[in-house]
């Protein structure tokens, strides 16, 4: 049997194999501390630290999370040592995902983030696709303060329907 820390990696790799869609460090996370497969944040973090450096998974980063994905390495380092992981964890995999899927892809169609621009403004981008991920709306605004960005990016996960509805109302006047 493979150690404990090897099984985190395997079962990092295989939750990301079986999504369609990258997961935030927060979704992975939850999946071993709601399961109570460790009580050690660090572990895990540990171990997506590894499997990054291995260039196992990537991970893109932004102002409010870390998305990550597996690469091709990564699934055949999954494939070969897929036999590691016990019948209960891909089960549990499965019921994860069977349970959270809906909640976990709507998570990863809303995106908020902001950077600075060359003249030192801030610019904001918001997006929100679709369910085949056609983007829905692909807006970048420029604002003249990082509080201003940071309050937009804020708003946007709470208020995207709203601002999407009023947007399609107006423009079709």
């Amino acid at each position: 049997m493979a150690a404990p820390f090897t099984i985190y990696k395997l079962t990092i790799l295989y939750i990301l194999s079986k999504a369609e869609f990258p997961l935030t460090n927060l979704q992975i996370v939850n999946f071993f501390m709601q399961l109570e497969y460790t009580d050690n944040y660090f572990r895990i973090e540990e171990a997506l630290w590894d499997l990054e450096d291995a260039a196992l998974i990537v991970s893109r980063v932004t102002r409010t999370d870390t998305r990550y994905s597996i690469t091709p390495k990564g699934r055949a380092t999954l494939d070969a040592l897929s036999d590691k992981i016990n019948e209960g964890i891909l089960e549990d995999v499965k019921n994860f995902f069977s349970e959270n899927k809906q909640e976990l892809r709507e998570e990863n169609l809303t995106s908020a983030d902001y950077y600075m621009t060359s003249n030192h403004k801030y610019a904001v981008h918001v997006r929100m696709l679709s369910e085949n991920h056609y983007p829905i709306i692909d807006l970048t605004l420029a604002v003249r303060s990082k509080a201003q960005a940071e309050t937009i990016c804020d708003n946007w996960k709470k208020q995207k329907e709203d601002v999407y509805a009023y947007l399609m109302d107006l423009l079709m006047q």
